[in-house]
């Protein structure tokens, strides 16, 4: 476990979308964040006090955390000043970029000399296997989207609060390295070898012989042309019971392609029930997940309504209005059977 309390860092970020790690960990293990580190070109808060290195110390932070996930998932010069920064105030330093903090020589000469640690989210588990496809027991829930960044682990961590909150056994079982943060454990699957990443989920969501359910954080999209290939390993090894379509009814075109537009709902759940088919061929969609924090809430619940009407399931907002609509549904398509009676003589 990365030491907490922690100081979420926004540095220079200008993208919504960027400070996605940094939110994350705020909105879900707030009693962990002291503050936020943005300098003054940053135009976002996460409603945190604002510190920098020296003040997040002082304030009881253990760990810097480089929240920011950028295009290509690189540090650059002003990150690494900063990082450096954090350690020299004596602070370790977690980054779940795709450059990993222990390929910059000055970070790991720093917190050498400092005793403190340098903790790569994104490492994938050494040995992991090549997926089989074998049919295994349990039941598992996949969030899908039609775009990247629409809300797919909000949604699966309001499934899982959702189910536990009815003492019904559930696991959140993250796959980015937002998820792994808040969760403390998980697989980065957009760093594992395209080989081995069916084999991934299916050694991180393995057989289970109870009625709970793993609810597996989505990754990507089908209709996405950068990452549908993890999206893809994902529905496979994964092998679902039950899919959640989530979407950003705002969205005006694929994150960072405005040359490619985004997929009708309808259209995108059937291609992923249609992927899902190859190891769960008896995969059911369960509902619909609205980002609808740009909307008002006026117009928000008209569209979750007009929404589950046009495809004849759940929709709403979970983090927004709740989870229960698609947990009720997922809980009577798959009500465990009652046992077998014996005849009495």
């Amino acid at each position: 476990m990365i030491p907490p309390p922690y100081l979420l860092y926004l540095g220079h970020c200008d993208d919504e979308f960027g400070i996605k790690t940094s939110r994350g960990l705020a909105t879900f293990r707030p009693e962990d964040c002291v503050g936020e580190w943005r300098h003054d070109d940053c135009p976002f808060t996460l409603g945190l006090p604002r510190m920098n290195a020296a003040e997040g110390r002082a304030a009881g932070a253990q760990t810097l955390v480089l929240g920011i996930a950028n295009a290509g998932g690189q540090m650059g010069g002003a990150m690494v000043e900063d990082a450096l920064a954090a350690i020299a105030a004596g602070m370790n330093v977690a980054s779940g970029l795709h450059q990993r903090l222990r390929e910059e020589p000055r970070l790991v000469r720093a917190a050498q000399e400092m005793g403190v640690t340098l903790f790569d989210v994104r490492d994938p588990p050494a040995n992991l296997p090549v997926g089989n496809g074998i049919r295994r027991a349990g039941n598992r829930l996949l969030t899908v989207g039609t775009d990247c960044s629409v809300g797919k682990m909000y949604t699966t961590l309001a499934l899982w609060q959702g189910l536990r909150q009815r003492g019904i056994p559930a696991d959140f079982r993250a796959t980015g390295q937002t998820g792994i943060l808040i969760a403390g454990a998980g697989v980065p699957l957009d760093a594992v070898v395209a080989d081995f990443i069916s084999g991934a989920i299916e050694m991180l969501a393995p057989a289970r012989e109870d009625d709970g359910w793993d609810l597996i954080e989505g990754q990507g999209s089908l209709f996405h042309p950068s990452f549908a290939g993890v999206s893809t390993g994902l529905l496979h090894g994964a092998q679902p019971k039950a899919l959640v379509l989530c979407h950003d009814p705002t969205r005006p075109h694929m994150r960072g392609l405005p040359h490619y537009q985004l997929p009708s709902l309808a259209s995108c759940l059937e291609a992923n029930l249609r992927v899902a088919r190859l190891t769960s061929p008896d995969v059911q969609a369960v509902g619909v997940a609205l980002n609808t924090a740009k909307l008002d809430e006026a117009e928000a619940r008209r569209l979750c309504t007009a929404t589950g009407e046009s495809l004849g399931l759940p929709c709403t907002d979970p983090y927004r209005f709740g989870a229960d609509p698609i947990v009720d549904w997922m809980l009577q398509c798959f009500a465990p059977s009652p046992p077998a009676t014996t005849a009495s003589a």
